[in-house]
């Protein structure tokens, strides 16, 4: 073999070689490109994730959208702001209980179930109206939503009838229908309407269900608890009349027999 051609050997290696670190060159930084386009594509995405996580974190719940709802639809049957002055009974009754009640107390269903019957038959004898202001609190202290959604779904008793709404609210206090204090049974629609099948006016109502399940009444409910909370009343159930509170007879608490409410509303209607 020549000199030349070794020499013509040994170049043409040396360009080979040389072509080939340049297309090697060019397939790292290819791959380089790729795996960095992914990394930022995989860092975008977390942080993506992590912003939807914080924005979903921050928005507000159901119920707190429901509180700063400017609008709101009010049941039938209702006066005052927002609608929540609720007052049942005949206008010619001179004088007004005002009843003030959540629906998940214990001792609210203990008083419905004991006295409840003799403030109906008060209030359809002309004898005085009610006035009925609801409360949420226990859904703070105990936790859930069960305070407030039958809050609202008095609301669409209250939007059929009067009646409705009194005969509901005996049904929710009753001692077949109410849970324990720390039972949030009230959340669940599926029970609110089971036991509105109890009472004859929304038994199988369906605009009453749909209002139930769609929380018609969410943002009254909601105006009805602030109502509650700047009356200045610390606990349920308190009843007044004339701005006065009806106890029963050397007591603070609200009469809880029906001689003790018979005697303490004696009183106070005479006052």
């Amino acid at each position: 073999m020549s000199k030349r051609n070794t020499q013509a050997n040994k170049a043409a290696a040396r360009d080979r070689l040389r072509a080939e670190r340049e297309r090697q060159a060019k397939k790292d930084k290819a791959r380089k490109q790729i795996v960095v386009g992914v990394s930022v594509v995989a860092v975008l995405a977390i942080a993506g994730g992590v912003s939807y996580g914080v924005m979903q974190l921050n928005k507000p719940s159901a119920w707190e959208a429901a509180a700063d709802a400017k609008n709101v639809t009010a049941p039938k049957n209702t006066s005052g702001d927002d609608g929540t002055t609720v007052v049942v009974g005949k206008s010619t009754a001179k004088k007004t209980l005002e009843l003030y009640e959540d629906s998940r107390c214990p001792i609210c269903a203990t008083f419905e179930q004991t006295v409840g019957e003799t403030v109906a038959k008060d209030v359809d004898a002309g004898k005085y109206k009610v006035k009925y202001v609801g409360a949420t609190f226990i859904d703070n202290s105990d936790n859930g939503e069960g305070s407030k959604n039958a809050l609202s779904a008095l609301g669409a008793a209250l939007n059929v009838s009067p009646e409705a709404f009194m005969d509901y609210k005996a049904a929710l206090y009753s001692a077949k229908y109410h849970p324990q204090e720390t039972e949030d049974k009230f959340a669940k629609d599926s029970f609110l309407i089971e036991v509105a099948n109890s009472v004859d006016a929304l038994k199988g109502n369906a605009a009453f269900e749909k209002d139930v399940e769609d929380g018609t009444y969410d943002a009254w409910a909601m105006k009805m608890s602030k109502a509650f909370d700047k009356s200045g009343v610390e606990g349920t159930p308190t009843l007044k009349m004339d701005g006065k509170t009806v106890t029963a007879e050397g007591s603070k608490n609200a009469p809880m027999t029906v001689a003790e409410f018979n005697a303490a509303i004696t009183k106070a209607l005479k006052a």
